[in-house]
């Protein structure tokens, strides 16, 4: 991948890329990646490089940064993602996340000048733009009669706002080392979001049969794929659709006709309470790149597995030498606590198709584990993905 040294210290070197980026969702991707995955023509844009954080570069090693340049090309970008709503977050996130945007670019908070009324005019510079209430009339109560969630107030983001300069009063500290530590702040805040650092792709699924007719039609989606797993994120309401690590899908790109290439995922999913597996398709022009990125990310992370249990060998083996420190344990996001949370899976949301054996539909089953439909799979680690295969006396309705 192509590199840009700004600093002499590791960590900042790393940290930014020259990317090749697709214009039709903005999608980073790596140079050597798009040449492993073929040429940019078959896929049907234009891409144009661009200068953005390495989506295989670590939150770990992001936390090592202190240079503010680089700290703030970081927050730059995490902040653009958040506020494009490429990055779904609850309301109370957002507001955290926003009062440290409003600390940034306002200062200390000044409670004579920085009031709800002052925020409201420039809301959405602080919050994602589907989160703040706009217009008046019967069009604007329509919609906020319609909102999945409401949209969320100054008020918040204003209390919010006076918490965090209330926290820099407790730690006086000069200008340039606030402003390091509430890049670092928004950082550490982005880190929980499963997706930080992803890079997205565009794409389309069906959507569940409705009505007397069963019309479907097609949903528009966001595809986020990073080192740890893939996720697909709803583009209109701005929230997680599905989300499975790689231990948890198989894969496969295929394309019936030139103009339509189709991602398939595959996992474990219930129908009517019995195991079976459940199908997916994406329909992208970028399916293939996002095969061969969910490829190479599984390549990295088999890489990884066997130079950690090669360390842990070396380190039961006798020696009369120190022992070195035990390897960083796989990273762990923090358990939900809202059950209406954006970052949880809405799989019911899904048009999948559900089958055990041989990609036969099914209504019920009575199923046992077997060999996955799909060939492509993170294989040579413990999964907790199995295929369904029918039983013998198979029920089908």
């Amino acid at each position: 991948m192509a590199r840009l040294a700004v600093s002499g210290v590791a960590a900042e070197a790393e940290a930014p890329a020259l990317q090749v980026v697709s214009p039709v969702a903005g999608a980073p991707f790596p140079i050597h990646q798009l040449l492993r995955g073929g040429d940019s023509g078959r896929c049907g844009y234009e891409p144009s490089l661009q200068f953005r954080r390495d989506i295989f570069f670590s939150r770990r090693k992001e936390l090592q940064i202190h240079d503010e340049d680089v700290l703030r090309l970081l927050y730059e970008e995490a902040k653009y993602n958040i506020l494009e709503g490429r990055y779904p977050c609850d309301v109370a996130d957002c507001e955290a996340l926003g009062a440290v945007v409003c600390r940034v670019n306002l200062g200390p908070f000044d409670p004579k000048r920085h009031t709800a009324c002052f925020l409201k005019e420039k809301l959405d510079t602080f919050l994602p733009s589907h989160l703040c209430q706009r217009g008046h009339g019967l069009l604007a109560a329509l919609w906020r009669r319609g909102a999945t969630r409401p949209p969320a107030a100054e008020q918040g983001l204003l209390r919010a706002y006076h918490s965090v300069s209330k926290e820099e009063d407790d730690e006086a500290c000069e200008e340039h080392a606030a402003l390091c530590k509430l890049y670092h702040t928004y950082l550490q805040k982005c880190h929980e979001l499963p997706y930080y650092g992803c890079a997205f792709f565009s794409g389309e699924i069906d959507k569940p049969a409705q009505g007397l007719l069963h019309r479907g039609g097609r949903k528009a989606v966001t595809v986020a794929i990073s080192l740890e797993g893939v996720y697909v994120i709803d583009s209109k309401e701005k929230h997680v659709l599905l989300g499975l690590h790689f231990q948890e899908l198989s894969w496969d790109h295929t394309f019936p006709s030139e103009e339509e290439h189709i991602l398939w995922l595959e996992f474990d999913g219930e129908s009517e309470g019995t195991p079976v597996n459940k199908l997916l398709k994406i329909y992208s022009k970028q399916a293939e790149l996002m095969s061969g990125l969910i490829e190479y990310c599984v390549e990295l992370n088999a890489a990884a597995e066997e130079m950690d249990q090669d360390a842990a060998a070396a380190r039961s083996a006798p020696s009369s030498e120190p022992q070195t420190a035990p390897p960083e344990p796989h990273r762990r996001y923090p358990k939900l606590q809202r059950q209406e949370s954006v970052l949880c899976s809405r799989i019911q949301h899904l048009s999948t198709i559900d089958y055990v054996e041989e990609g036969k539909e099914i209504k019920r089953v009575k199923p046992r584990r077997t060999a996955s439909f799909f060939g492509r799979q993170l294989s040579n680690v413990p999964t907790s993905y199995a295929a369904v295969r029918a039983a013998e006396n198979l029920e089908q309705g």
